[in-house]
């Protein structure tokens, strides 16, 4: 069986969970459920990065201990999840001992090796992204995602060298051209890559910052927040001579959003290489959402969409299937409540509930409810057998590049199908005449077993919708991957008739 390991980023949890944070880990959580409807072997990841100045500041403010405070939000991100069917294996949070020892070792291997030292560093420090940073990235005086400019500071700081990697780094992303996906943020890493980068200051003195872990070696200062975080993808699989390790990490997919492009590049494979692990096989990187003003979603625009009150007001399952329709992964693109409306109404209950809706309705008039056995079939039936088929094997192949929209608008274009399919083939007409009796079972079973073969296919998407739909079909409320065609729906079982996707009228911007 296959191994799969695909992550999250393990999020800030200075606030509440966004919709940008749920835009990544459904995206993670559904190719996740993919994989393992297709037989293998998953391990989904996401967590809570709970130490740096960040954390201090917001817990200060909230006068709590940091402790405390990142406890508290880490549950929030962990209620979130549920409430928007995310399903992770693991939460990892950095704060935990298992995670800290890991850390620990690892700062203590690369010390030994002569790969940390002790410098003095004057500079600009972002207090927003937590780096030093430099004049060129600045643009009006400020980093572009910071509400505040920089601050200039003057430190001693422990150093990781990140320099002397920089031509292996090159090398590698040369070498690998599906490293990062899309390819454009391959390139814009190569970009980067031709001049010095510098070495990475990875301590904080501990008179300026005392939540985080200790340096081993210098108990006056901590780890800095991005060494510690980025090691929580090896921690969980029990790095570095656990089993889990050795089986998982060879497959690892990390789900990233564009904002923290570097940190996964530059620091993590750089980091990874110093180490002796193995690259990961694959960088999803996905683009900004943007609000109905067509700018990046912000608090302080007041611009964005909260993930649960959408999830509330129109469903789980509409809302996952929104955020992987409309924007393509990689790609910027608007979400607002009336997107999430109008996919509703349109793709789920115009399209997919009608179609689950006439055929339901058209069992229960013709058939007593009861799920009949199809006769022969023609070149109608045929092709829509065949379409059915070959849909498994495509759709992996799409969720495996995460292209989990094109991946649905396939499955999508199945439904369209069918409805055309019940138009041509007219049930209501052939249930006047007693002579085509076994035409009319042979259509109304295609379109269930149709129904049944959407439901599997959009389960890792919408899985209570769809396991909704599989319970009004009379089949196993379990979705399954590659049913022969003809195993999905039992003649003689009975349907229920229920309307799948209610539509929602007035959102707001």
């Amino acid at each position: 069986m296959p191994h799969r390991y695909i992550t999250t980023p393990i999020y800030y949890v200075n606030d509440r969970p966004h919709l940008g944070h749920a835009y990544a880990s459904i995206h993670a959580d559904i190719m996740a459920r993919y994989r393992r409807a297709a037989g293998d072997d998953v391990i989904l990841l996401t967590g809570a990065d709970e130490h740096g100045e960040k954390i201090a500041k917001a817990a200060m403010l909230a006068n709590e201990p940091p402790a405390a405070f990142a406890a508290r939000h880490a549950r929030t991100f962990e209620d979130a999840w549920r409430r928007l069917a995310v399903e992770p294996d693991q939460f990892v949070r950095t704060s935990s001992p298992a995670h800290a020892r890991v850390v620990s070792d690892c700062l203590t291997k690369l010390y030994q090796a002569g790969d940390i030292y002790l410098a003095e560093y004057e500079g600009l420090y972002s207090v927003g992204q937590e780096r030093f940073v430099t004049d060129k990235e600045l643009v009006d005086g400020k980093l572009p995602e910071d509400k505040d400019p920089p601050v200039p500071r003057r430190e001693p700081n422990y150093f990781f060298r990140m320099e002397a990697h920089r031509e292996w780094m090159r090398n590698l992303l040369e070498g690998s051209p599906d490293l990062i996906h899309p390819p454009h943020y391959r390139n814009e890493i190569l970009k980067l890559l031709e001049e010095p980068i510098g070495d990475l200051s990875i301590s904080r003195p501990i008179e300026r910052l005392d939540w985080g872990i200790p340096i081993p070696w210098d108990d006056k200062h901590v780890t800095y927040v991005w060494f510690d975080a980025l090691l929580s993808y090896v921690s969980p699989l029990g790095y570095p001579d656990q089993q889990t390790f050795t089986e998982y990490w060879p497959s690892t997919r990390h789900v990233i959003g564009k904002d923290i492009l570097r940190t996964h590049t530059l620091f993590w494979l750089s980091m990874t290489h110093a180490l002796g692990i193995e690259p990961y096989q694959r960088l999803h990187v996905s683009g900004h959402l943007l609000g109905a003003d067509g700018r990046k979603m912000s608090k302080s625009l007041g611009n964005g969409v909260d993930p649960l009150e959408a999830a509330e007001i129109y469903g789980v399952d509409a809302l996952r299937y929104t955020l992987v329709s409309e924007v393509s992964f990689g790609l910027d693109g608007i979400i607002s409540n009336a997107v999430i409306e109008q996919r509703l109404n349109h793709n789920l209950a115009d399209d997919l509930g009608n179609l689950a809706a006439r055929t339901l309705a058209m069992v229960t008039k013709y058939r007593d409810g009861l799920v009949p056995a199809a006769q022969a079939y023609d070149a109608a039936e045929h092709e829509i057998i065949a379409r059915a088929g070959e849909l498994p094997d495509l759709v992996l192949s799409l969720v495996d590049e995460m292209k989990i929209g094109d991946a649905v608008k396939h499955v999508m274009s199945l439904v369209k199908h069918l409805n055309a399919y019940a138009a041509r083939s007219a049930p209501w007409t052939l249930a006047k005449s007693p002579s085509l009796a076994g035409r009319l079972d042979t259509v109304l079973y295609t379109l269930l077993e149709g129904l049944y073969a959407v439901s599997n296919l959009l389960a890792p998407v919408m899985p209570a919708k769809m396991q909704e739909l599989r319970s009004l079909l009379g089949a196993s409320d379990s979705p399954r991957w590659e049913v022969p065609w003809g195993q999905g729906v039992t003649p003689g079982s009975v349907i229920k008739e229920q309307i799948l996707f209610p539509k929602k009228s007035d959102a707001k911007p």
